[in-house]
């Protein structure tokens, strides 16, 4: 399985994986049920997927980040059984009692304090030298999305996986100094702790997880051999192979939800191949001894009036049950609210003592379960969006006009005037897009995200281009001209502004083309005098010598010119392409209004 990234229709980015056609149709037959892509193609944007290319042998399948638990293609078939066929949920994970047990040291509550671990016996990892290869990538694979969505970068969350016949247990985790030396992953010799972090290609990557401490995890097994230096590498001695049949998963982090759902996952998709998982005894000084992982789902409580309010009408208990059935949860009835509950609400989600309430059994796993609203949505896709409730807005409201109302109107009926199509696409972008790639630099602070879902999206855009070279790039296979622009918003020191930016790939087009866009862009939004200056070499993504800056009275405004071909070739464009971007405040304060 591998995950990729593609450009919608708005000029959004999804994830997409790409999932083996056969491995969809050996887990669903071994349900007894029928893998077919017509049903596949009708029913998944029912549940926020979509298939986005299809051939003899793989799917792409899209995957919104919200749903971390359908990263691989095993845990993918696990939630669509009920979706698609309407087999029975199964929101508990089936685990047996192991005997293995892994001892915490107490000094791991100052280092890496949450430590979980389960065993996997009898995977089927294929036939073929080929189907065990594929399937060792695709644990590799599901182990990095993993990282990403749910562990933060391996910071709340870190997965090890091992070949558990190469170790012995019991297991012990404990804390060593940066001069502890083992063979890493990957390596032929020893290297201490301090060497990795400096020269492992992984311990360069992750040392700044690592900063600040002189202490160090290691997980060791009874003969004293390493198994794992979390959250960067693993031991060489347990590397996972072709015949590899038991399997030993390790999570470690700060965040228990997270570490917990990485486990359970990871445990799923190996079950899903035919394994059976076994509990590990974890014993913490201090804390009681667990037996993980805890294959039991969890109770959600949610007050019926938010249900039926949300969406509009009065559902059956039938109605429930077949709903969050599909979505792989199970209806456990009706019950009041604790006496303990605030009296009267305080919003809509808050339940009154003695209200009723609706009670649903949901996996574990499901890590984007935070809210009541949460399982209400779950309700809403299950049972499906044709015959909810309709409702009107009780609540008149006067528009007020924006102060820049007649600007943004001009300039959308220019660029249209001018054979532009307009697209909307997300303000959330990244680094490389809009500084590295595009050679501009940061103006005033730049607002990013503390928790980022991809790394596609971790901060507030500054700049419109980056995100119409996205677009055109996606949509590179089409005929020439192509010419887009975008009205929108950007953020710039934590303050929202407009700016509007256009983009031409023409065959021809050259800096008279886009100059003479400009004049009549300016000419329609009533500009009498400006000038047009040129911009030094290497100012943002423009051509050396064919680009210009436009300056309203002692306002620059904007820019436009030529696209540097090697600022295209970095998004695969390979065709001449011209543009702009200009400020809308700027602009508005600039020319007088005509109206």
């Amino acid at each position: 399985m591998n995950v990729h990234y593609h450009i919608g229709s708005r000029g959004d980015l999804i994830p997409t994986i790409s999932v083996q056609q056969n491995l969809l149709a050996d887990i669903m037959k071994s349900h007894g049920l029928v893998h077919d892509i017509e049903i596949l193609a009708d029913q998944l944007p029912l549940m926020g997927t979509d298939i986005d290319k299809c051939d003899s042998d793989v799917l792409d399948i899209e995957i919104f980040p919200d749903r971390p638990d359908l990263l691989s293609g095993e845990t993918l078939a696990f939630a669509l059984r009920p979706f698609l066929h309407g087999t029975v949920a199964t929101p508990n994970l089936e685990v047996v009692d192991g005997k293995i047990a892994m001892d915490v040291d107490a000094e791991l509550a100052s280092i890496r304090p949450v430590v979980l671990a389960a065993v996997v016996r009898g995977v089927d990892n294929g036939a073929t030298a080929d189907e065990k290869e594929s399937f060792i990538q695709a644990i590799m694979d599901h182990q990095e999305k993993l990282h990403f969505a749910l562990g933060r970068g391996r910071k709340r969350a870190s997965i090890g996986v091992h070949d558990l016949k190469t170790i012995q247990p019991p297991f012990k985790v404990i804390g060593v100094d940066g001069d502890f030396s083992f063979t890493p992953l990957t390596m032929e010799k020893e290297m201490t702790i301090t060497e990795i972090l400096e020269h492992h290609p992984k311990g360069i990557d992750y040392a700044h997880l690592m900063e600040g401490m002189n202490r160090y995890p290691i997980i060791l097994d009874s003969n004293d051999s390493v198994v794992s230096f979390p959250p960067i590498i693993n031991g060489a001695q347990t590397t996972v192979t072709q015949s590899t049949s038991e399997f030993l998963i390790e999570v470690t982090g700060w965040d228990r939800r997270a570490c917990e759902a990485s486990l359970m996952l990871i445990a799923l998709q190996l079950a899903e191949r035919g394994g059976t998982i076994e509990s590990v005894s974890i014993d913490a000084v201090g804390r009681t001894s667990e037996q993980i992982p805890n294959g039991r789902g969890i109770i959600h409580s949610v007050p019926q009036r938010l249900v039926n309010g949300l969406l509009g009408r009065n559902f059956s208990e039938e109605e429930l049950s077949t709903a969050i059935n599909r979505m792989g949860g199970i209806y456990s009835g009706m019950s009041l609210a604790p006496e303990n509950s605030p009296t009267v609400p305080k919003r809509m989600a808050d339940a009154a003592a003695g209200e009723q309430m609706l009670d649903f059994l949901m996996p574990r796993w499901r890590f984007d379960i935070l809210h009541p609203v949460d399982l209400v949505e779950e309700i809403a896709i299950g049972h499906g969006y044709e015959d909810l409730g309709q409702d009107v807005a009780k609540a008149p409201l006067t528009a007020i006009p924006r102060s820049d109302n007649h600007i943004r109107r001009r300039i959308r009926q220019s660029l249209q005037g001018l054979g532009l199509i307009q697209i909307q696409s997300l303000t959330l972008s990244n680094d490389r897009d809009q500084f590295e790639l595009m050679r501009w630099q940061h103006s005033g602070e730049v607002t990013r995200i503390t928790n980022p879902i991809t790394i596609d999206h971790t901060l507030l855009r500054q700049y419109i281009l980056p995100g119409l070279f996205r677009l055109l790039a996606s949509n590179r296979h089409h005929e020439l001209p192509q010419g887009v622009y975008e009205l929108g918003t950007v953020v710039r020191d934590h303050k929202n502004c407009d700016r509007v930016g256009f983009l031409m790939a023409e065959r021809g087009g050259g800096f008279a083309a886009v100059r003479g866009r400009i004049q009549a862009m300016m000419r329609d939004l009533g500009a009498s005098e400006y000038k047009i200056e040129p911009l030094p070499k290497g100012e943002g993504p423009w051509l050396g010598g064919r680009s210009a800056k436009v300056i309203v009275g002692d306002v620059w405004v904007g820019c436009f010119g030529e696209i540097d071909p090697s600022v295209s070739n970095e998004f695969e464009l390979k065709v001449p392409i011209n543009g702009a971007e200009f400020d809308v405040s700027l602009l508005n304060s600039a020319l007088p209004d005509p109206v």
